[in-house]
């Protein structure tokens, strides 16, 4: 039985980029930890995995969109988010005086996963591509992240897993945080961003949209949810769908954002509800 209400926030994009914003990030879970939080921390590293790339001439190849993952790419990969992106973050909570601890699916076989393959119609033929190193979540044990909340730790998760037979992929940052906050039935599922919310019209700063229920959302995919904004609301949904209480995207460059998001009477960034 939870004591304490849980907070899962997946953190990426421009707010990890600025070392300043990081810090600001940093302060704001303290206040949710100091408040009377449990909170677990999922997070990407895309711009960090590109440079790491970039910088040992490894070449990505581009699959309908999808990067496909080499199991060369792959090691490069698991060495910046665990060692860089990961460690800097868990420093920099510590500094603030929690207790963060650096996770990954495959530790003590939490998340288990499976190949992920790109499915794409044309000219109403499927065609099937394979992806490399390229995951999805089959199914994720809470047992270990349990005792670590319940003794005041903070998880701070890379989004790396392995299937049943030791074979290892990345996993999609947003997908790995709505299924984890699925499964620990998260009181508030935060996915920071780079804009307010959801917007009506990506240019228009004043179209926020600040609730939504998931049987909306389908009518609304290449519409006004499109390009980045499509696998975090996909996350959100996931989330509910698998246990969480409430989700919402929220602006991380705004840090301030993380404390008021869950405070009552707060309508800050999209609301997404089961109903």
């Amino acid at each position: 039985m939870k004591n304490k209400p849980i907070v899962l926030i997946k953190y990426g994009g421009n707010a990890m980029l600025s070392e300043s914003l990081q810090q600001q990030v940093v302060q704001n879970i303290t206040r949710l930890h100091e408040s009377g939080y449990q909170v677990v921390l999922v997070h990407g590293g895309g711009p960090f995995i590109k440079k790491m790339l970039d910088t040992v001439q490894v070449e990505s190849e581009f699959v309908g969109g999808h990067r496909k993952t080499t199991p060369e790419a792959l090691r490069y990969i698991e060495m910046v988010l665990k060692g860089e992106v990961n460690g800097q973050l868990v420093r920099y909570l510590n500094e603030a005086g929690l207790q963060a601890i650096g996770l990954s699916g495959k530790d003590a076989r939490m998340v288990v996963a499976k190949k992920r393959y790109h499915i794409e119609e044309v000219n109403g033929k499927t065609s099937k591509h394979d992806l490399g190193q390229v995951g999805d979540i089959v199914s994720i044990d809470t047992s270990l992240l349990s005792l670590l909340l319940e003794n005041n730790y903070l998880p701070v998760f890379t989004c790396l897993a392995s299937d049943e037979e030791g074979n290892d992929y990345n996993i999609n940052a947003d997908m790995f945080a709505g299924h984890l906050a699925g499964a620990l039935k998260a009181d508030h599922y935060l996915v920071l961003t780079d804009v307010d919310g959801l917007l009506k019209d990506i240019e228009d700063k004043d179209s926020l949209i600040q609730s939504l229920v998931v049987e909306e959302l389908n009518e609304l995919y290449g519409d006004v949810i499109k390009g980045g904004m499509i696998p975090k609301v996909q996350s959100c949904d996931i989330a509910l769908r698998e246990g969480a209480q409430s989700a919402r995207i929220i602006n991380g460059t705004k840090p301030s954002q993380i404390f008021q998001s869950i405070q009552k009477n707060q309508s800050i960034g999209t609301e997404i509800c089961l109903q």
